[in-house]
């Protein structure tokens, strides 16, 4: 804390200051235009350089701090509805930079991963499908945004969060088409303080010997059975929901009731699966997975 602002608040003040400075500002003057402390400033400075929000030019004895390009400040709540054309505009037009930083920019600005994820992220997965259905991007261009969007993901995953022991999660994408969708819940649970294992694309594992070597991967991952384990299987058909409910089961039958089997995808309204959540929607199966973590404590 810097004379009781927090470090989020520092970054939304420090850059309107420094995106108006063509010439760049000495970490004095950034601490007499912040007032904040010049020891504390200093120390800011430093940590913004190292998550790339600033770069610094030594000019004889003095030091001058700039604002990497691209850096810009948002208003939260009230700026969400501006991330997803942005997003989708820099993916689509742009270059990756312009992507992750405006992801960097926006969580600077405070935004939640969750609400980032949701309104930022995830509708521009179905627009950049439904560019594809029209013929106007092909499947190279396809698979480039798609590998841009799971880069996306991996900016939240490097947010520093102290994970919970006893809340464990097994995220399994049952083919390619439902990979980024794993990857946004599983960057969701890592910053609600999850231990995350994302095991990705499994399509190639479906064969009689994965309950078996899926066994083998819990007894590693939950040796002592702390708190509980989740197993959410996204798949985009009935097939694959199927056989994943159908060798996971007989796992958590033996393990209790402290391993449980979420599954997300689109199925019939008549088809029946065994397990403990079954949803369309990625929040009603994230929303589910925190009340059952609450009932554990």
């Amino acid at each position: 804390m810097g004379r009781g602002y927090s470090t989020e608040e520092i970054r939304q003040k420090l850059i309107p200051i420094l995106k108006d400075s063509e010439t760049g500002m000495s970490g004095v003057e950034i601490s007499e235009k912040i007032n904040v402390n010049r020891i504390t400033m200093a120390k800011y400075l430093k940590v913004f350089a190292a998550e790339g929000l600033l770069r610094q030019k030594n000019i004889g004895n003095i030091i001058l701090w700039f604002l990497e390009s691209g850096q810009e400040s948002f208003n939260f709540p009230d700026d969400y509805f501006k991330i997803a054309p942005r997003y989708l505009d820099y993916l689509v037009k742009g270059t990756e930079d312009q992507v992750f930083s405006l992801i960097r920019n926006c969580l600077y600005s405070g935004a939640t991963v969750n609400r980032l994820i949701f309104e930022g992220i995830l509708p521009v997965i179905d627009s950049i499908q439904n560019l594809y259905d029209d013929g106007k991007i092909g499947t190279s261009e396809l698979n480039l945004l798609r590998t841009t969007i799971s880069k996306s993901f991996q900016i939240f995953n490097q947010l520093q969060v102290v994970s919970d022991s006893k809340k464990n999660v097994v995220v399994i994408a049952a083919d390619s088409q439902s990979l980024l969708f794993s990857e946004a819940a599983s960057a969701v649970y890592h910053s609600d303080s999850w231990r995350v294992y994302h095991l990705g694309d499994m399509s190639t594992a479906i064969n009689v010997l994965f309950d078996l070597d899926f066994q083998k991967l819990v007894g590693k991952i939950w040796k002592q059975k702390p708190g509980i384990l989740l197993i959410v299987v996204f798949s985009q058909t009935a097939e694959g929901l199927n056989f994943f409910a159908d060798s996971i089961n007989p796992i958590k039958e033996k393990s209790g009731k402290r391993m449980k089997l979420a599954l997300c995808g689109k199925i019939s309204k008549n088809l029946k699966i065994d397990s403990d959540v079954l949803s369309e929607k990625i929040d009603d199966i994230l929303q589910w997975s925190q009340t059952v973590s609450q009932s554990f404590k």
